[in-house]
């Protein structure tokens, strides 16, 4: 009988494990089994490559889309922030915006009240967007700024509509800033064209629309836009092109006025009628394509519209004008001030003078090589009526009547000859025409030749340089220059005997004043152009009164110098400008040709006129005082006469021997009294003057 299978123990594995005795592990010092070892590590799987095109990155990528967006916002956002704050700096005050900062305006009027010129800014009268002329607001809207009541003070669609005008026209004929940005540009900024200004136009112009209204926005640019010749604001304007208020300008006017924005100088109805029309029609068509006029509206209105333009006359003595203002600082209690000067100016004779003076150097003048001109006229007081400081003031702003210094040649021998004859010679003592030599200087006649024993008003009449020469070494160059002195002729003097033949630079101006004292008795003057100075309400600021010297010339020494100076123009070198009255004066020519002058007076006139170049190395061809000057002096004053009776010169001091050997004392003495106190200074030089009547 087969032995049969144990039967395992309760509580016990049914399946057991033998192991080999020598395989058992046993721990130093102990006979315990040790732990069992730890599993094995999992290995992690390797990355798998992603396969190109595969689509395992979509939804990560816009997850880091957005934080890249968010990123370069912040950053762009903080870009931003620097750059407004660093064009923001130093931006102007902007809340001084209603304030109206501007120069004081001047306003110059003529002898009979006529506006010549302006200086200054010029306002009219601030007015609410309600009492101006709502064509006004229409033209400009249409024109400038058609979404004006849409935009936010910048007009993306609008800038981008210029700018794709202006590359299709392939110039600029079309501009992006909207009316806000003009105001601001106005009001605070320079007219610089650079990213710093159009960065703080444009922050400004977003506070203006934040900060006012737009009707308060557009009231304002209304009232401060400039328009051409010196107006400011639509008031001012519609005054000066149309002699009315901004109130009653219609639709024509209105078109005009906005026309004006673009270039205010060029589109001027005054500077060029022409091109202010053209402009006007593109205003009137601008306006119909906005809506608020149709085209038949426009059609009629450019044919009747150009009718209500003021016909002005171009302007008109701006020369005299500069040298008036020029002296404004001495009237202290106008500074600061708007003021109205009412001057001494003539404008008709003023135009005339202009005009024959540009019609000569056009014409003759222009073929003799004198490409300059200058024309002083004055009363006999001192009184300026008319003043040509060149050819074109447009040109030249160079005032060569007040401003330049020319040799005046043989124009200056009036003083030498004035001089003698109060030392006692009269006009028929003779005199040797003879070479003379004083030192290494042979002064000659223009000629070439030499008369011999001629009188002295027939030496004064031909200008005859050796008598001139004589004379002065007679009387000595001290006495001739105290003489000038006394007559008004402040530029500095050489004290020899050049002096005879003008060789002093003296300005046009002050030789006119001089000439002056033989027209008007022998009184002393000073040369003026300001009767009286108001405020705009015709409140009286300064009135001329009085002025003058006194007698500087004796009545006996005067009708002398009258008898010679009428021979100039009656028999010698003046006699292209003799008038149908009695006239007096005296030629005058430089060293080859530089300059020629023509200096004459009646009894209500007294005149200068000047010819040569500005570059003094340059020579005329033959031009003389008794030429051209000479009949541009008689053109100027037939003008100026015309209407006029004609008037002696002065009168003739009655002569015998008691009262000639009287009035020589007296002259010699006068002058003998002024020689010994020349140094002593002026008030003693005065008394003197007033004891012996000079």
């Amino acid at each position: 009988m087969a032995a049969s299978s144990p039967r395992p123990r309760p509580g016990r594995n049914r399946f057991s494990v033998s192991v080999d005795p020598s395989d058992r592990l046993v721990a130093s010092g102990e006979g315990a089994p040790p732990p069992p070892p730890p599993p094995p590590k999992k290995e992690k799987p390797a990355p798998r490559r992603k396969k190109s095109g595969g689509g395992g990155g979509h939804g990560k990528w816009p997850k880091r889309l957005l934080v890249w967006g968010a990123t370069l916002a912040i950053w762009v956002g903080i870009a931003l922030a620097a750059v407004v704050a660093y064009f923001a700096v130093d931006l102007p005050d902007i809340d001084k915006v209603t304030a109206t900062p501007r120069r004081p305006s001047v306003v110059f009027q003529s002898v009979d009240g006529e506006v010549f010129a302006a200086f200054g800014d010029l306002y009219g009268e601030p007015l609410d967007l309600s009492e101006i002329s709502p064509f006004i607001a229409q033209a400009v809207l249409a024109t400038e700024d058609r979404r004006f009541y849409s935009h936010w003070g910048f007009d993306p669609i609008g800038l981008g509509r210029a700018v794709f005008t202006n590359l299709r026209a392939g110039h600029m004929v079309q501009g992006g800033s909207t009316i806000t940005q003009q105001l601001a540009k106005n009001l605070f900024l320079t007219p610089e064209r650079n990213l710093k200004r159009k960065v703080q136009e444009l922050l400004m112009a977003l506070w203006l629309e934040k900060r006012f209204s737009k009707e308060q926005i557009l009231t304002i640019y209304l009232n401060r836009v400039y328009l051409g010749s010196g107006t400011f604001g639509v008031d001012a304007a519609a005054k000066r092109y149309f002699d009315i208020s901004a109130r009653k300008v219609d639709l024509y006017q209105a078109a005009v006025i906005a026309g004006l924005l673009k270039a205010p100088s060029r589109y001027s109805p005054l500077n060029d009628p022409e091109a202010s029309r053209k402009r006007t029609a593109d205003v009137l068509a601008n306006m119909v394509k906005a809506g608020y006029i149709d085209q038949r509206t426009a059609d009629t209105v450019q044919v009747t519209g150009s009718s209500q333009l003021i016909r002005r006359p171009p302007p008109s003595g701006r020369y005299f004008a500069d040298w008036v203002m020029s002296h404004l600082d001495q009237f202290g209690e106008v500074a600061g001030k708007d003021i109205v000067v009412k001057t001494t100016l003539d404008v008709g004779l003023q135009r005339k003078v202009e005009s024959s003076l540009a019609a000569m150097m056009s014409g003759p003048a222009a073929k003799a090589n004198a490409s300059q001109g200058a024309v002083v006229v004055m009363s006999p007081d001192g009184a300026v009526r008319a003043m040509a400081g060149g050819k074109d003031y447009d040109e030249s702003q160079f005032n060569r009547a007040t401003q330049g210094l020319r040799q005046p040649g043989s124009s200056f021998k009036p003083f030498v000859y004035l001089t003698a004859m109060e030392r006692g010679f009269s006009p028929d003592d003779t005199v040797n025409d003879a070479p003379i030599k004083l030192g290494n200087w042979s002064p000659g006649n223009y000629t070439g030749k030499y008369l011999g024993e001629i009188t002295l008003r027939k030496a004064l009449a031909e200008s005859v340089n050796t008598v001139a020469v004589r004379l002065v070494e007679e009387v000595s160059p001290g006495r001739v220059i105290a003489t000038a002195r006394r007559l008004g002729i402040t530029s500095d003097l050489r004290n020899d005997a050049t002096l005879a033949l003008g060789t002093s630079e003296v300005s046009l101006v002050e030789m006119t004043t001089a000439y002056a004292s033989f027209a008007n008795g022998g009184q002393g003057v000073t040369s003026y152009g300001v009767s009286q100075i108001t405020d705009p309400n015709g409140h009286v600021l300064y009135q001329r009164s009085g002025g003058g010297f006194g007698q500087v010339i004796s009545p006996q020494a005067l009708a002398r110098m009258d008898d010679m100076m009428t021979a100039v123009i009656q028999e010698g070198s003046g006699k292209a400008a003799k008038l149908d009255r009695p006239a007096a004066g005296k030629t005058g020519t430089t060293q080859d040709y530089r300059d020629a002058w023509f200096m004459g007076f009646t009894a209500d006139y007294v005149t200068g006129v000047w010819m040569g170049n500005d570059d003094y190395r340059i020579e005329m061809k033959k031009v003389t005082g008794g030429g051209l000057p000479a009949q541009l002096w008689k053109q100027v004053m037939v003008a100026a006469h015309r209407g006029l009776p004609a008037h002696a010169l002065s009168v003739p001091v009655e002569e015998s021997s008691g009262s000639s050997v009287i009035e020589d004392v007296v002259s010699g003495a006068a002058q003998a009294g002024a020689d010994a106190v020349k140094g002593i200074g002026g008030a003693i030089d005065d008394l003197l003057k007033g004891i012996f009547g000079r």
